[in-house]
């Protein structure tokens, strides 16, 4: 039997920002640039394949500073650290690049500013996730993590006068909508910029889904299980009505997952390879004729200054 073709909506923009592109850049560029071995501490970002592409040209990931040989080059990742590793590199004397995304770093400014003008701060976000750590380790002063309206409708600071807060890059917009709306209910006074500091590619990806879910019977979202902006497309489209699947391989699409459906939506996550879109359409093109149509929602134009490698100076 002939089976129908299978129309692929392509969302555009997807995968790579420029936090992520600023980053492996950083690492390409140190390895270029030295004979000594590079090590980053946790992943340069939250993809397992580019960690492992980096990984085979001998780049070493490790968790934490005092894994790092004296004398190798540190790489600090796209999520930022606190400033008690920063002091930990800084005794050890190793040579530090520090690849923290400039959007997670307006985060560290942010906060800091409302400490410093006598705020407890609330950071909006998941508790354990690198960047949140890094976060909580810029911060002086009291510092609250909630990461859903129950924690945000429970929070019960000193001062509920002398209140800010802030989120993390890779949250689901609308979730943060919410847990704001909470916050702002329970406490008037507190001070913040609504979902401002959620990355820009964060909310254009996701934005990009709901056009997709319009009609796209399914979603396959290309990502790692650890990173937090995929999570949230995969998220939103299963709010929105449509199967979804995350993927960190083509090879985890199965073809019943598209069996009995005549279109889907292809996209991928911040820290997702292009590659990795391009192999899971061959694989679909296994099964069945392909269609591709590519939605654009928006033309991402955002670009960083590369990474400062100045501390290789002279070395």
């Amino acid at each position: 039997m002939t089976r129908s073709p299978l129309t692929v909506l392509l969302a555009a923009p997807r995968g790579f920002c420029a936090g992520v592109e600023r980053a492996i850049g950083a690492v390409e560029a140190a390895r270029a640039a030295t004979d000594r071995p590079v090590y980053v501490r946790h992943e340069i970002v939250h993809n397992g394949r580019v960690v492992s592409e980096l990984a085979a040209k001998g780049v070493v990931f490790v968790d934490e500073v005092d894994e790092i040989p004296d004398g190798a080059v540190t790489i600090f990742s796209a999520h930022g650290v606190s400033r008690a590793v920063e002091r930990q590199a800084t005794a050890r004397g190793l040579d530090v690049i520090d690849a923290t995304c400039p959007l997670v770093r307006r985060v560290h400014v942010e906060g800091r500013r409302h400490a410093a003008e006598g705020r407890a701060l609330v950071v909006i976000g998941h508790v354990g996730h690198a960047e949140v750590e890094g976060i909580l380790g810029r911060i002086d002063g009291t510092v609250h993590v909630v990461g859903t309206i129950a924690e945000a409708a429970a929070l019960e600071p000193e001062d509920a006068e002398r209140l800010a807060y802030v989120t993390q890059t890779t949250l689901s917009v609308d979730d943060t909508r919410e847990i704001i709306a909470v916050l702002r209910s329970r406490f008037p006074a507190i001070v913040g910029p609504d979902v401002k500091t959620i990355c820009y590619a964060t909310q254009n990806r996701q934005a990009a889904v709901r056009v997709l879910a319009e009609r796209a019977q399914r979603i396959v979202v290309c990502g790692a299980p650890n990173s937090s902006n995929a999570t949230r497309l995969r998220e939103l489209a299963t709010v929105l009505g449509r199967p979804a699947r995350m993927i960190a391989d083509a090879a985890e699409l199965d073809e019943g997952f598209v069996a009995d459906v005549t279109t889907i939506g292809l996209t991928a996550g911040a820290s997702a390879p292009e590659v990795l879109v391009r192999e899971t359409l061959e694989r679909l093109r296994g099964w069945r004729e392909v269609v591709v149509e590519e939605i654009t929602t928006t033309v991402e134009t955002t670009r960083f200054a590369p990474v400062d490698l100045g501390a290789l100076a002279g070395r």
